[in-house]
């Protein structure tokens, strides 16, 4: 195997105990950098630690360049990478601390760099979560379309309603627009309740209460749809393993080709 084939199944996969021993050193890094990020923002302690803080974010930041440099040069494809969510999360993660060096000014964009934390996910595969991340995340993409139509469906259901109470309503309790009264229905839907705005007409009252009754049914349905998903996925048995040209990961056990472009998997 040669050595940039090693590098990709360090980097990439999680099937190895390398790929294992890289994902857990990049979670603590991960880890590492969120915390530093947060500490900077209190006054007191970035007052009397900035210089540490500045050292420790600087390496961490060098390590996430050399790795994010590794992923363009080991893929088959780079502009594949360059261009994906992780890829993108990769780039944004270590910008703000070189335009921070180039950019006086620029010292504001350092909380980008808790965008960081996204990249937890990436590592997700390591050990006991490697079969249920992998399930989690071939749930959620498999009933996105039903998702998305369920929230199609809801933001119509929140218009009517609104558009209901309003006219029940009017500028009595704070209904002085369809908008605000569309806010107040998706407020009340979803069980948070603010308070700012609240019927006061027994047939206003009514009529919000069967909308939290309804809250509560329209909650449980994203759960149901994402459980039968999680249940279909737990019957296909997957692993790390990552297309060099497509990045495209949990093929079958039993795959020498990926089952998105068709090219070779990394099995030598």
């Amino acid at each position: 195997m040669t050595l940039k084939n090693k590098l990709y199944e360090i980097i990439y996969e999680a099937d190895t105990q390398a790929g294992k021993a890289f994902d857990v050193v990049l979670l603590f890094l991960i880890v590492a950098s969120v915390v530093l990020v947060m500490l900077e923002s209190v006054p007191s302690i970035d007052i009397q630690y900035h210089g540490p803080l500045n050292i420790a974010e600087w390496i961490i930041t060098i390590l996430f360049s050399v790795e994010y440099v590794l992923r363009i040069l080991i893929v088959k494809r780079p502009w594949k990478y360059v261009i994906s969510f992780y890829g993108i999360v990769d780039l944004l993660s270590i910008l703000p601390k070189y335009i921070s060096l180039l950019i006086g000014g620029a010292q504001g964009l350092a909380v980008l760099r808790a965008i960081r934390l996204l990249r937890v996910f990436r590592v997700l595969k390591l050990t006991r979560y490697i079969g249920e991340s992998r399930y989690l995340l071939l749930a959620l993409r498999k009933s996105r379309p039903k998702i998305m139509v369920f929230l199609f469906t809801v933001f119509v259901l929140c218009i009517i309603l609104g558009s209901v109470m309003y006219l029940v309503e009017g500028d009595k309790g704070g209904f002085t627009s369809i908008p605000r009264s569309v806010y107040w229905c998706i407020v009340t839907m979803t069980t948070v309740g603010y308070g700012d705005i609240a019927p006061i007409t027994p047939l206003g009252q009514a009529f919000a209460s069967m909308i939290m009754i309804l809250g509560y049914g329209i909650i449980a349905v994203p759960t149901g749809i994402i459980g039968v998903e999680i249940a279909q996925a737990k019957k296909v048995a997957t692993n790390t393993q990552s297309c060099q040209h497509c990045l495209e990961t949990y093929h079958s056990d039993e795959a020498q080709y990926c089952h998105q472009c068709g090219k070779i998997l990394n099995n030598e």
